[in-house]
């Protein structure tokens, strides 16, 4: 039993900051209505599904019920999330931020990601400006 126990501890791997709301939401629910929840902490469980492969600054999560991403961003340094964590599921915690961008910020917004992930990047696919949510974070806990 005690071997068992041991064996669910390792598979957590803590980053950052300790996590400090009692419970996640799910990221569909906080999306579908982001608004209240802007400016202030907000802690998430999903699956990881891209980690930036440059530094390990931001990393994207899943709501695997509704495939519903949000992005996860720390700046460089605080947390740098494993480049293996894809396919892991990850509570985080940060604060809810909100960008909006014109066609112009959200065109180098997409170039930056492509050139990021080393995938080409068709300019034609941003169609105009873009709202943006994403967690500022500040810890989060890899489950698996």
């Amino acid at each position: 039993m005690f071997l068992f126990a041991f064996c669910l501890t390792a598979a957590e791997v803590k980053l950052g900051k300790p996590l400090t709301l009692a419970s996640p939401l799910p990221v569909s629910k906080l999306l579908a209505e982001p608004e209240p929840y802007v400016g202030k902490t907000v802690q998430v469980k999903g699956k990881v599904t891209e980690v930036c492969q440059m530094a390990g600054c931001w990393t994207n999560l899943v709501d695997p019920g509704t495939n519903v991403m949000i992005r996860v961003k720390v700046n460089d340094g605080e947390i740098v999330f494993p480049k293996d964590a894809v396919g892991k599921t990850a509570i985080a915690e940060g604060v809810l931020k909100k960008f909006t961008l014109t066609h112009e910020q959200a065109l180098a917004r997409a170039r930056h990601e492509a050139e990021e992930q080393g995938r080409k990047f068709n300019p034609a696919s941003v169609k105009g400006g873009a709202t943006i949510y994403q967690i500022q974070g500040s810890g989060a806990v890899l489950l698996d």
